[in-house]
């Protein structure tokens, strides 16, 4: 079942960078932070990792459902474009979203070698984190090259889960309270843009 939401989260990151309407990104964003949250539900449940599950769970409320919110009315407040149009060609795009992935297969791959299980799971985030620089480079406006650092957080968070199966608690609420920190310079950063 982890396969079928690793699967997922990676399919709704390919999907927002193709998108050109701002609140259907925070669709796909809130979308990614879901699968990633039942991806950490489920490791938790498997690893009997009770930190875990509680991530998951608050992965699940704040950043798949709160956070898209607080975006939404972010970008009504500040009157953000709607369409978001990507510097880089679609065709284009097409071409390089299973280079990256390829790429960082192989490139992962001696490293992966390492880790007794969930190799695949190590460079699928590796690429979910170059796809998710990916989309924060191929826009100008501001709002997307946000959605891009909060989806390569995910991917972060990914890695973290994949590589050691199952983070300590410390480490987890530093990525929440990284979060927090996101949501204040994201306001900031919409007031700057909008003044």
């Amino acid at each position: 079942m982890i396969d079928f939401y690793i699967g997922l989260f990676l399919a709704t990151l390919i999907t927002a960078l193709f998108t050109t309407r701002l609140y259907r990104l925070l669709l796909w964003y809130g979308l990614n932070s879901i699968f990633l949250a039942l991806v950490g539900i489920e490791t938790g449940i498997t690893l009997h990792d009770r930190a875990l599950l509680i991530t998951g769970v608050l992965t699940l409320v704040l950043k798949g459902i709160v956070l898209p919110y607080v975006l939404k009315i972010l970008a009504s407040k500040f009157k953000l474009t709607r369409q978001i149009q990507p510097n880089i060609k679609i065709p284009y795009s097409i071409l390089l979203v299973p280079a990256i992935i390829v790429f960082t297969y192989y490139l992962t791959s001696p490293i992966a070698l390492h880790f007794s299980e969930h190799q695949t799971y190590i460079s699928l985030s590796i690429s979910a984190l170059l796809l998710s620089l990916l989309l924060m480079l191929e826009h100008t406006n501001i709002a997307p090259k946000i959605v891009g650092f909060l989806m390569m957080e995910n991917a972060l968070f990914l890695l973290g889960i994949s590589a050691t199966e199952g983070m300590p608690m410390i480490v987890e609420l530093g990525v929440f309270f990284d979060l927090l920190m996101a949501v204040v310079v994201i306001n900031l950063l919409l007031r700057a843009e909008h003044v």
